[in-house]
């Protein structure tokens, strides 16, 4: 495939032609190719490796699998208007394969939080670092936020916690609004008013060709549905008008407890109860986690509350039991988010993380999953800074708004996450396989049981799964339509590197 020629792409207005006109770093050859002629172009939002820009991006991914990735520089934009430059750029200069496709030469963070390599970070090419599009208003009448596509939840709670409002964001500190949302985003809110991405009014989206549009009910609808579940395969969002939630405190916080059979076996029953529609409470979002670390088992519940309760009636089952520690208080959703954050790490080393559904059953389903972790775990107790965790909680109920293929108003799907976290490269092979095994042995079991679906929630999926196909053929076909129309030449199929793709 033919590349354009200097004189070429002088003539488009995309390199100078004055000579003198592009002041390039020292580090700028070293990365050379796309980064020499985005550095050109757009002065001061490029930054190479050992300048402090470049380094601050690198250094707070939140795994080292995407900490240990080299980008050949770093797109820092200020503005939508940068964005829509940047991509036409990329569109112009990116190369192609023989097929005619654009080879990988651009990946899209936003706050970086998806452990595995590649997900928002790229070897040689561009990572385009979205935090600088960090904005925050909200609508004369208090019922919309509008975000920069580079947001982070935590620094918008607190602007939201004077009007006595929330929205439905990430629940620890650190996580970006623009993944977080496109894959679906689960919080707090997840049992009264379903997915994130349900809530959402409309994005302002840069498409591959460099223009940008808005995606509402109304405007673009079949992308504004696409963008609901479909991850970053249609552009680069740059805005999102979310709903708000009037909130004034809501309950949160950790209850730890012993690691014995009688509280592992009442935790089985009170989940499974808890879960059937009947017992349903919209206000309550919980999970029970269990770990295994330093050779000894732990358990512990990660309790929502949406109401300014202190005791709420449906957690009973779960409180009563003799107690190790409680953290439970009342406070805004920033005072919750904040103290939450505290007690777990900020960043990790090596991590894997596997994902799946099944419908809720009686208390013996989750007692036989439960065992079959535990006897897969020990087999890893080798591992160098081993921190194994095996995470139930709710699904949430959706209003259908979204691309995912799931069935509205379902009030007893649970999803289980499953985590594993450790110091050395050196053991990415015995973890992988020991977290994959562990995955396909629940899986079948609940499978016979007739519990297991499809559905695998894309911002808790490894990168060897696959959330996008597990929406259903529909549901994929409707998105690459949208493909097809938005980004005919594939620039968001081919040329960006990162997350979960169409075809």
């Amino acid at each position: 495939m033919a590349r354009f020629t200097i004189f070429a792409l002088q003539l488009a207005g995309l390199l100078p032609i004055a000579n003198g006109a592009c002041v390039k770093t020292p580090a700028a050859p070293a990365a050379g190719g796309i980064c020499t002629t985005l550095g050109c172009q757009l002065p001061g939002l490029i930054s190479y490796a050992g300048e402090d820009i470049y380094n601050a991006s690198q250094t707070s991914f939140y795994t080292s699998q995407e900490r240990d990735i080299t980008p050949g520089c770093v797109f820092r934009p200020k503005s939508t208007a940068d964005v829509s430059k940047f991509i036409k750029l990329i569109s112009a200069n990116a190369p192609k394969t023989r097929s005619g496709s654009f080879s990988p030469s651009f990946a899209i963070r936003g706050g970086g939080h998806t452990l595995w390599d590649g997900a928002a970070n790229i070897n040689g090419g561009v990572t385009v670092d979205m935090r600088g599009l960090d904005s925050f208003s909200l609508s004369k009448d208090l019922k919309t936020a509008s975000l920069g596509g580079g947001a982070i939840w935590s620094n918008i709670y607190p602007q939201l916690t004077p009007h006595n409002l929330t929205v439905m964001g990430g629940r620890l500190p650190g996580i970006g609004v623009g993944g977080f949302a496109t894959g679906g985003g689960l919080g707090f809110f997840a049992r009264r008013h379903g997915w994130t991405s349900d809530n959402i009014y409309g994005y302002e989206v840069v498409l591959a060709s460099g223009e940008v549009v808005y995606a509402s009910a109304s405007s673009n609808s079949d992308l504004w549905l696409a963008l609901k579940g479909g991850s970053n395969n249609f552009g680069i969002v740059t805005r999102f008008d979310v709903a708000t939630f009037p909130q004034t405190q809501m309950l949160g916080g950790i209850v730890s407890y012993n690691y014995t059979q009688d509280i592992v076996e009442a935790h089985a029953k009170a989940f499974s109860n808890l879960m059937l529609p009947k017992n349903f409470d919209d206000a309550a979002m919980l999970s029970i986690i269990i770990g295994y670390q330093n050779g000894a088992f732990t358990i512990a519940d990660s309790l929502f509350y949406l109401e300014p309760v202190a005791k709420p009636a449906v957690y009973e089952p779960f409180t009563s039991l003799p107690t190790v520690l409680n953290t439970l208080v009342l406070d805004t959703t920033d005072g919750i988010v904040k103290a939450f954050g505290k007690i777990l790490p900020s960043t990790l080393d090596r991590a894997v993380e596997f994902v799946y559904s099944f419908k809720n059953a009686d208390a013996s389903v989750y007692l036989e999953l439960i065992q079959m972790w535990q006897t897969s775990v020990t087999s890893l107790a080798n591992i160098a800074g081993l921190q194994v965790q095996f995470l139930i909680q709710p699904q949430a109920v959706t209003n259908g708004t979204n691309s995912m293929g799931l069935t509205a108003g379902q009030k007893d799907l649970v999803m289980v996450d499953l985590t594993i976290a450790y110091a050395n490269a050196a053991d990415d092979d015995t973890v992988q396989t020991a977290i994959v095994n562990m995955v396909n042995q629940q899986k079948s079991y609940l499978s016979k049981q007739g519990l297991l679906i499809p559905f695998v929630y894309l911002n808790y999926a490894d990168k060897t799964q696959d959330p996008i196909g597990s929406y259903g053929k529909s549901a994929k076909a409707k998105l690459q339509a949208a493909s097809k129309k938005y980004d005919p030449n594939g620039l968001f199929q081919t040329a960006n590197s990162g997350g979960y793709k169409l075809f």
